[in-house]
């Protein structure tokens, strides 16, 4: 056998059949396209523009954390922030484009060859993105708390949710314990597995060092409220006056939907995964709730997603 299916590039093609069938449940389900296409034309760009500036401020702050944990884990001489933040954005951009978490590798990849020794720093950095994953579980678990008691979730959400912050506080925990751990005195002196291994706990060296981990979280929550803010600026360039609450549950559908990345940015599951809940606890479209409509609006039909959606958790 010969050709891609011998070196096993066929592979990269078993995502298509799902964006294919996405893309078809999309187009058959979906919205009323010429009513999309109208929001487009009514969208208020100021507000969009807005959207952009908060969240490049979150991706700044975000690469600050990671910079600290950087800075903990690493000997001089370190990268510059400069060269941190851009290995930070072209991971976020892998992980847009290709199926899979390879962003994360990615942002290693290109700072390690920045370093003067990138095969001994990579395992440092590969260390250090862990820890940085480590503290999203702060602001991540708050915005899911404050959620479950401000909206109703669908049930799939809950269900993901609930496995996947376990799995998240015993990985927080794992790691914990590794970064615990002291490394060898005389790493020449082992094995070349073990040395990338105690190099890479090096990387969660930030985990035993309360006041820069107390930095590194303090910016990953800046940066999950740069993405709230900026989820709720679209909503209101679309012309959807809802409370922040709303912004809120979007943030966590976004985030649960990308989970598992089963093709390039998870394109139209993303989109379907917070239209659909928002739509069934009364979320109007946009052409159907604006701003500009007059307070009896509410009488005809346009309820608030406020009083619509449960303030229970399910």
């Amino acid at each position: 056998m010969t050709g891609p299916l011998r070196s096993g590039r066929w592979r990269y093609l078993l995502p298509v059949p799902l964006f294919l069938l996405a893309i078809g449940l999309i187009w058959w389900r979906g919205p009323n396209w010429h009513q999309v296409g109208h929001s487009f034309s009514s969208v208020r760009w100021d507000y969009v523009a807005l959207a952009v500036v908060l969240n490049l401020l979150s991706v700044l702050v975000r690469a600050g954390a990671w910079n600290t944990a950087i800075h903990q884990a690493m000997p001089p001489p370190r990268p510059a922030f400069q060269l941190v933040f851009s290995a930070f954005c072209v991971g976020l951009f892998a992980n847009v484009v290709l199926p899979g978490r390879v962003g994360e590798l990615a942002r290693v990849a290109v700072l390690a060859r920045r370093t003067d020794d990138p095969r001994r720093n990579a395992p440092i950095l590969l260390g250090s993105v862990v820890a940085h994953r480590m503290f999203d579980l702060f602001p991540s678990l708050t915005l899911v708390i404050w959620v479950l008691f401000s909206a109703k979730l669908p049930a799939w959400a809950i269900t993901s949710l609930e496995l996947v912050l376990a799995a998240s506080l015993a990985l927080l925990l794992v790691v914990w314990l590794l970064a615990r751990r002291r490394n060898p005195t005389a790493l020449e002196e082992v094995g070349r597995l073990q040395r990338v291994i105690a190099r890479a706990r090096q990387g969660l060296a930030i985990m035993r060092a309360p006041l820069p981990a107390a930095l590194a979280a303090s910016l990953q929550y800046a940066g999950w409220i740069f993405q709230l803010l900026a989820v709720w600026s679209v909503m209101y360039a679309f012309h959807i006056d809802e409370p922040i609450a709303a912004a809120g549950l979007v943030l966590v559908l976004m985030n649960v939907a990308t989970i598992f990345p089963l093709w390039p940015g998870n394109v139209g599951l993303v989109q379907a995964a917070i239209a659909l809940p928002l739509t069934a606890g009364g979320l109007r479209s946009a052409s159907g709730c604006r701003r500009s409509r007059p307070a009896s609006a509410s009488a005809s039909g346009c309820s608030s997603w406020r009083t619509r959606v449960s303030r229970t958790p399910p």
